[in-house]
């Protein structure tokens, strides 16, 4: 398993940068969804269209794309520790890369029991709050994505 993993490791790459893309569209796009559903009136029609906006982007999109991100980025690991040795998940870079992705998936946690709460006609948090946080998994993303480009500087 390991030698076809790194016999195969530029596609596995590929294909966990075009997962973590869409993952990553979607958990911005969804706080956007949530500040215009703050709006809405409770059972209008626009309340029902952002209820199924918000379920079709979590499921058809975020969901499939992280669990996707998530086996690449395992595989690549496996592939790295056969390549590299396993040493290499203790160095800086790993760790603010590793970091960066639990809080991607708390936050997508947080964004999905989020939905749950709209559509339960049970959302507590206000447009502000939804426009504040909107960026958290950008933020998350430079880190990510410096941590990696950067790590042969250290």
């Amino acid at each position: 398993m390991t030698d076809f993993l790194v016999e195969h490791f530029n596609l596995i790459r590929g294909l966990h940068i075009l997962a973590v893309i869409a993952w990553m569209a979607g958990m911005l796009y969804l706080p956007r969804l949530y500040v215009y559903h703050t709006g809405a009136t409770l059972g209008s029609e626009m309340d029902a269209t952002f209820k199924v906006m918000e379920r079709r982007l979590l499921r058809g999109i975020i969901n499939p794309a992280m669990i996707a991100a998530l086996v690449f980025g395992l595989a690549l690991i496996m592939a790295d520790g056969a390549i590299r040795g396993w040493d290499f998940l203790l160095k800086p870079w790993m760790l603010a890369k590793l970091a960066g992705v639990f809080f991607l998936f708390g936050w997508h946690g947080f964004l999905s029991k989020a939905r749950k709460a709209f559509e339960a006609g049970q959302n507590t948090r206000s447009e502000k709050f939804w426009r504040a946080t909107n960026e958290l998994p950008f933020v998350a993303a430079i880190v990510i994505v410096l941590s990696v480009t950067t790590k042969y500087l250290n």
